[in-house]
């Protein structure tokens, strides 16, 4: 038995240490505090012995090198094949042409032996499982060792590279055509060396417009997602007899995935337009808010260009401000009600000829009530999710689609993200504007008082941007290099954290900001667990979480898990013959970061070595473990 001793002080109770007695991983706490920090291993509990007895709680170790607890979960076997999966993904030649190979084996053994063997190794490494009701054994196994999940249909469409750009450009010219009139910005009109968005992308999915019918597919394909994930809550607490999981199932979604990508664009650029609009009456850059200009100021700007008395007062009346100022020139509000129309909305008064000029392309009728019908289906999964009580997670996506993404998406929060953060954002540190855009966003929740939720990446589209940047003659919108990237991350970071402990400090609902630390970069999450502990944010408190992809960097996640932090796993599910470039993608994702599958490797070694000295060749792993 080893003994950890620490002194600390808790707040509220006559509480100033901390025994705690580790045998054989289970960890009995005498008396309840805050954190201790004990030879570089973290303990985290509640001050109240109840419910430290209901569920079981590890020390973590921040150093991320506790093997036994990294691989608590998985058997022998699992731990076998993990372990070949990442010596194949260390090999340049197999991971350069895995897709060719799996073609070629599936070819050579037939749809039954390939199916099986691809279980055996990669499907069965990276994914859960062919359908719902397939997947719940690894849910209900990631569930009792502390982890919950965020689930993705990852069922792709093979097609080549001339098809993908045959769809894309065809799905992103308007009907009246793609017009660069005076004020066009370049970066939102569709290029076609760049039309195939897989393009220099190995971690993201790509969704490719065939058709409405399509769309109306995927929002099922979505809602189908929700319900297991609902449907794993309900079974998680029926089994476990208390409301641990209830709320924190989370779904995955991409708006290209519904929609025409022609849309997405003309609202990007429309947003990015009515930013330089405002920059040019009151000097400076970025979005409204940061100006702090009164209607009336912008009145008398008005009036002083001449503008129609009737067009001006028009214009003013769409203003939404508030005691600090104008929030926005337009009512975004607007773009999700069926109601009205995108031509109409996106007018402004030009201030050198005093006229009124259209921000967007006119649309037809038909353009009109396919943005109508994509707001619909989006509007529908969020309704599901919030009776459901399962959370939506949007993905990011690249630049030129990413103010829309972002708008429309901060619109959905504002309706649905009253009481608690359903709706989440993703925002990519790669990308340089990423801090001023959070912070912008984050003031808007604060001034409209509604929850806001945010995932940070680090981001899928580094390459294909700057590629895509210097070929069509704009600005490059990334950082520099990985320090950058790292940098914005974690400066994104502390200011969300900051903004909650203002929270805290007044005595407000901390909830009113939630953050998922979606990385596998090991010194990201351990600055957030330090930046945590340094402004007293618990775990339980359940506004920061922490996600990686299943069967990457378990080292990670479940020693978090264990120890009480909320962690979630990216489960990807479908059928082993329609999933092939979602493992494509995970083959080449894993080749780029080879200092985590070397720690990953050495990790497993040494697990399956302690099984085999111990002669633990048949553990059946079970947990004990409550997510938090």
């Amino acid at each position: 038995m080893a003994f950890s001793r620490a002194f600390i002080k808790c707040s509220g109770y006559k509480c100033h240490r901390l025994i705690v007695n580790r045998l054989h991983g289970f960890t009995k706490i005498n008396c309840v505090a805050l954190t201790s920090t004990v030879t570089g291993t973290i303990v985290q509990e509640t001050c109240s012995s109840a419910a430290a007895s209901k569920s079981r709680r590890d020390p973590l170790d921040i150093s991320f090198e506790d093997y036994e607890a990294a691989f608590r979960s998985k058997t022998l076997g699992e731990l076998l094949r993990a372990y070949l999966v990442y010596t194949i993904c260390s090999s340049e030649t197999i991971v350069e042409n895995n897709m060719k190979l799996m073609k070629a084996a599936k070819a050579i053994l037939g749809d039954k032996l390939f199916s099986l063997a691809m279980k055996l190794t990669f499907y069965g490494h990276f994914v859960a499982g062919e359908d719902q009701y397939a997947i719940r054994p690894v849910l209900e196994r990631l569930r009792s060792f502390g982890v919950k999940p965020i689930l993705d249909y990852s069922v792709e469409e093979d097609i080549s590279q001339e098809e993908a750009e045959k769809r894309e450009v065809e799905a992103s010219v308007p009907e009246a055509g793609d017009k660069q009139e005076q004020g066009s910005l370049k970066q939102y009109h569709v290029a076609k060396p760049f039309a195939d968005r897989r393009y220099k992308v190995s971690s993201a999915r790509t969704y490719f417009y065939i058709n409405e019918a399509q769309c109306e597919r995927n929002m099922e394909i979505f809602i189908r997602c929700l319900e297991a994930v609902a449907d794993y809550d309900r079974h998680g607490r029926k089994k476990s007899k208390d409301r641990a999981t209830y709320g924190t199932g989370i779904t995955a979604i991409k708006l290209t995935a519904l929609g025409r990508p022609q849309l997405l664009l003309q609202v990007s650029e429309v947003i990015m337009r009515t930013r330089r609009y405002m920059a040019e009456i009151v000097g400076g850059e970025g979005n409204v808010l940061k100006h702090h200009v009164k209607p009336q100021e912008l009145e008398k700007k008005l009036e002083a260009a001449h503008v129609n008395n009737k067009d001006a007062q028009a214009f003013m009346k769409q203003l939404t401000s508030d005691k600090e100022g104008i929030l926005h020139l337009f009512p975004w509000s607007g773009i999700i009600d069926e109601n009205q129309e995108l031509s109409s909305t996106f007018r402004i008064p030009d201030l050198k000829t005093g006229r009124m000029v259209r921000l967007i392309t006119q649309l037809s009728k038909r353009e009109e009530e396919m943005f109508r019908n994509f707001i619909r289906r989006l509007d529908h999964i969020v309704k599901a999710a919030q009776e459901m009580d399962v959370r939506i997670m949007v993905d990011a996506e690249q630049t030129y689609f990413q103010p829309a993404i972002t708008r429309i998406t901060l619109e959905f929060m504002r309706k649905y993200n009253k009481e608690k953060a359903v709706v989440f954002n993703t925002y990519q540190c790669y990308l340089r504007e990423t801090y001023n855009e959070v912070t912008t966003d984050l003031e808007q929740a604060k001034r409209q008082n509604f929850y806001f939720g945010a995932k940070l990446v680090r981001g899928a589209y580094i390459e294909q941007e700057r590629a895509r940047a210097a070929a069509l003659g704009y600005p490059d919108p990334t950082n520099p290099n990985f320090e950058a990237t790292s940098e914005m991350y974690h400066k994104t970071l502390t200011e969300c954290l900051r903004r909650i402990k203002d929270l805290k400090d007044k005595g407000d609902d901390m909830k009113k900001i939630a953050i998922m630390v979606a990385s596998h970069n090991e010194d990201t999450v351990r600055f957030a667990i330090q930046k945590m502990n340094e402004i007293g944010v618990l775990p339980e408190d359940k506004v920061i979480c922490f996600g990686q992809l299943l069967g990457m960097c378990d080292y990670i996640t479940f020693p978090l898990g264990q120890s009480g932090y909320s962690a979630y796993k990216y489960i990807p599910y479908g059928p082993v013959n329609e999933v092939l470039p979602y493992l494509s993608r995970r083959a080449q994702e894993n080749r780029g970061i080879l200092q985590k599958i070397k720690k990953e490797k050495r990790l497993l070694l040494k697990e399956i070595f302690r099984r085999l000295i111990r002669g633990q060749i048949f553990h059946t792993p079970k947990g004990d473990y409550v997510p938090v």
